[in-house]
């Protein structure tokens, strides 16, 4: 507004100004409500995210009581078609169930060993019999006449025939149940082969659902860090919104209050206007009037004015009113000055105001562009993230497959080593001094030697039937590894040779069976070599297990 503006144009610009503060001010206050109304939605899918993540959260506790439950797990898979086992070994760590099926077995062993032991003494017993059976049949023959010990002879051979039945349906029994107790056995060993695998694979589980527990328990924490910042952010705002919002109504009281201090100034002003223009013509018309009439006609004027100033002033001393009339005046002055003054005033608040709400708006729009580019990048990473660890397990895991195939090479290697180890054959070159026996180097040595060893073996086996002494190892090796296991109160019983008739015949099978006597001894050294080469293979990895 110019500030040569007439005094009856000041009140409506005043009101103009005050309506419009007002209109901006319901802006201000809708602004307002929008980004209550925008953070309120804000809150509740920050809050949808929260009880997303605690499901997510409680569904992975489940899936690590499972992981954990490991061993239950492996015995249910163990005996899924042995419900009467699986229900024994409810609660047993897989430990202490590899300790019981062992006990089991060698009760099994034992069990079966006595019913080969009843099962011979039965063949031997029915062999008598039926040599005694022959021997009255013989005699019968001989002596028709004998029809007074006939019913005698009759009855011994029904209790005879009865006695046979009774040890053939025995015997049968005693197969049937070796048979079982020999798939039962070939059962156990299968499992036993894949058991260290399935264990193998169990730990490897449960470690990676740990890893996976920790990540998401990171992720909840850094979830329950940024709703707390967010809330924290809405606080600010707030507390922004509500100090700013007292200042601007600070603010509009301030500017009612000299909007009305203007108002009274202006109305003074007219009003001393209105009293001071009849006296501003009095000295002219004093120069004029020369006559008497004429001045007493001003006189008369004068009097009636300032009759009616006294009457609008209350004061009844001129001087009084002059210096009313110069404070008026001054008054006037002031008010021109203040009118200018906050002119000015307002234009600069304005544009203080016109540029924090474009601060404000660029910062709204801007925290939302950096919110939204911010996710972009952390679902990049997480992108990102979550390749590398594909390619990590995966390396990981040839690395873990390269390593058993190596630890399984080596273990096969000192095993067969251990097995030729009896075969002597020159070297041809001097072996290396002091090598340890995890080095490549012991291991290609060895390797070395055996290849030698194997080959001459191959030359002595050369035109000898390899099937059958094949077949006669492994019966020989089952037979030393059982016995290694059965106690020193067990004594075996030989097998009873077939009867001969000729005596001669006896004594040579009974030579032949001290033959076997020193057989037995060498093979029940041999299986020990055996077993101890086998308890050394499957302790060797739980060591490099232990290392890693």
């Amino acid at each position: 507004m110019p500030g040569t503006a007439t005094l009856s144009g000041v009140k409506p610009p005043i009101h103009e100004q005050i309506v419009e503060l007002q209109k901006k001010i319901q802006l201000l206050d809708g602004d307002h409500k929008a980004y209550e109304e925008s953070s309120s939605s804000v809150i509740h899918k920050n809050w949808e995210t929260i009880q997303f993540l605690r499901q997510e959260n409680k569904k992975m506790h489940k899936k690590l009581a499972d992981v954990l439950a490991g061993d239950e797990k492996v015995i249910k898979e163990a005996f899924h078609s042995h419900s009467v086992e699986r229900a024994a070994m409810r609660n047993k760590s897989g430990h202490a169930a590899i300790q019981i099926m062992d006990q089991k077995l060698c009760d099994k062993i034992k069990r079966l060993n006595a019913l080969h032991h009843q099962t011979e003494v039965r063949r031997k017993r029915l062999e008598e019999l039926q040599t005694e059976y022959n021997q009255r049949a013989e005699g019968e023959q001989a002596k028709p006449g004998k029809e007074e010990s006939s019913a005698q002879e009759e009855q011994n051979l029904r209790m005879l025939e009865n006695r046979l039945e009774k040890a053939q349906l025995k015997l049968q029994e005693s197969d049937h149940i070796y048979n079982v107790y020999q798939k039962l056995k070939d059962h156990m060993q299968e499992e036993s082969m894949t058991f260290q695998s399935q264990l193998d694979l169990l730990e490897f589980e449960i470690l990676r659902q740990r890893q996976e527990l920790k990540e998401l328990r990171m992720m909840n924490k850094e979830a329950v860090t940024s709703r707390e910042l967010a809330r924290a952010e809405l606080q600010r705002q707030e507390e922004d919104f509500h100090r700013e919002r007292r200042e601007r109504e600070t603010i509009l009281q301030e500017y009612k209050r000299k909007a009305e201090e203007r108002r009274l100034f202006a109305e003074r002003d007219r009003r001393g206007q209105r009293v001071a223009l009849p006296g501003e013509d009095t000295p002219v018309e004093t120069q004029l009037v020369a006559s008497g009439q004429e001045e007493e006609k001003v006189i008369r004027n004068y009097q009636e004015a300032f009759q009616k100033i006294k009457e609008a002033t209350g004061v009844t001393d001129i001087q009084e009113v002059v210096r009313r009339f110069v404070a008026q005046g001054e008054t006037h002055q002031h008010l021109e000055e203040l009118k200018v003054e906050n002119e000015k005033t307002l234009v600069r608040l304005k544009e203080e105001k016109d540029k924090l709400q474009e601060v404000f708006q660029e910062l709204k729009y801007s925290g939302e562009a950096k919110l939204s580019s911010g996710q972009q990048v952390l679902e990049d990473l997480q992108a990102h993230l979550q390749k590398e660890e594909k390619r990590r397990d995966k390396v990981k895991d040839d690395l873990e497959k390269m390593s058993k195939i190596l630890s399984t090479s080596k273990s096969g290697m000192e095993h067969l080593a251990s097995k030729v180890q009896h075969i002597k054959v020159p070297r041809s070159h001097f072996p290396a001094k002091d090598l340890s026996p995890q080095s490549d180097e012991y291991i290609l040595d060895l390797l070395d030697t055996t290849e030698k060893k194997l080959e001459k073996l191959l030359e002595e086996l050369d035109g000898q039937d390899v099937a059958a002494t094949l077949k006669q190892m492994e019966e020989e090796e089952f037979q030393a590894k059982i016995e290694g296991k059965l106690p020193a109160y067990n004594v075996r019983i030989p097998l009873p040779a077939p009867a001969k008739p000729d005596a001669f015949e006896d004594e040579e099978d009974s030579g032949e069976d001290e033959g076997d006597v020193v057989t037995r001894a060498a093979l029940k050294r041999q299986s020990q070599q055996i077993v101890e080469s086998k308890t050394k293979r499957k302790t060797r990895p739980k060591k490099k297990k232990g290392k890693q």
